[in-house]
């Protein structure tokens, strides 16, 4: 009998600890699995992207530009999810473009005659451009964390994320014309409106030469320099957590807003707020976070719902 209540009491015990694993191993890697990204639960309502082909250099072949999209889709539908940090695993950020594996997309494009080609190879360019165009769509906030290099496809990348920080040792380069291309998925688009100066964006693009840290921060590419990867991870968490403390209805808003706005001419983006807001405003989150900053709380002791 004591033998029996021991074995009892052993599968009661395996009940929770099973429980446990479960949910570690959702912290671990949320939704989907992927073969150029791992995505990791990090923080509270704080996912972590990396790219993760860290043996290739985080080179981006044919996976990486289809998985971008469907991760980051994705995220913009979890709604346990309010802030996101990507980076690269490995020695650097990314190399860019996967050449060896890319090079054979583009040179076989089909078609019965050169319309038809330049026809489906447009689609194709538009397909790859929207791998970057998503981290903008995404409503939930998108921290790039740059160690290492980032070339030619990192460009495009990072400038379409919503906070650039990276490490005293990081250079970025626009690399395309050194292999003989005009950069098409977003970078010719979204970095002159990121960097001050036109003439500085005209001579990387031109040039292909690399920038360093120091520059890139003075220029306004990234917008704080961590003495080494774990502290820019660690940096990068800490205000994607900020971030997440606050009411989803006014930070996704105010993403799409900012970008709506950087599109648009001020009075039409002026109109486009308006409307927003006149639904936005009567959020329950107004009322509890007016609540807590008189009972003098923090965001992070507001509960607010999910969106």
């Amino acid at each position: 009998m004591a033998a029996g209540l021991r074995g009892l009491l052993g599968r009661l015990l395996l009940v929770p600890a099973r429980l446990m694993s479960a949910e570690a191993a959702e912290q671990r890697s949320p939704g989907r699995s992927f073969e150029t990204l791992r995505v990791t639960r990090e923080r509270d309502r704080v996912l972590h992207v990396e790219l993760h082909r860290p043996e290739k250099r985080n080179a981006m072949n044919v996976a990486f530009w289809r998985e971008m999209v469907e991760c980051f889709q994705d995220i913009s539908r979890d709604s346990s999810c309010h802030a996101v940090v990507i980076s690269g695993a490995g020695k650097i950020f990314t190399a860019g473009i996967d050449l060896v594996e890319m090079g054979s997309v583009f040179l076989r494009v089909e078609g019965e005659d050169m319309a038809r080609k330049a026809w489906n190879l447009r689609q194709k360019i538009r397909e790859y451009q929207e791998t970057f165009s998503v981290l903008e769509k995404c409503p939930k906030p998108v921290i790039a964390a740059v160690h290492g290099a980032c070339v030619g496809g990192g460009i495009d990348l990072i400038s379409a994320c919503d906070i650039r920080y990276c490490t005293q040792d990081a250079w970025f380069q626009v690399k395309e014309v050194d292999i003989g291309l005009a950069a098409d998925v977003g970078t010719l688009q979204r970095l002159p409106k990121i960097v001050g100066s036109q003439s500085l964006v005209n001579e990387l693009a031109f040039t292909a030469r690399k920038m360093m840290a120091p520059e890139a921060q003075s220029c306004g590419l990234v917008s704080r320099v961590f003495p080494d990867k774990a502290t820019l991870l660690q940096g990068a968490l800490d205000v994607a957590t900020a971030i997440a403390a606050r009411s989803p209805v006014a930070v996704q808003g105010t993403k799409v807003n900012l970008v709506y706005s950087r599109d648009h001419p001020v009075p039409e983006s002026l109109r486009y707020m308006a409307t927003w807001n006149m639904s936005m405003l009567q959020t329950d989150d107004i009322l509890k976070s007016v609540q807590a900053a008189m009972e003098k709380k923090g965001p992070e002791d507001v509960p607010f719902s999910k969106l």
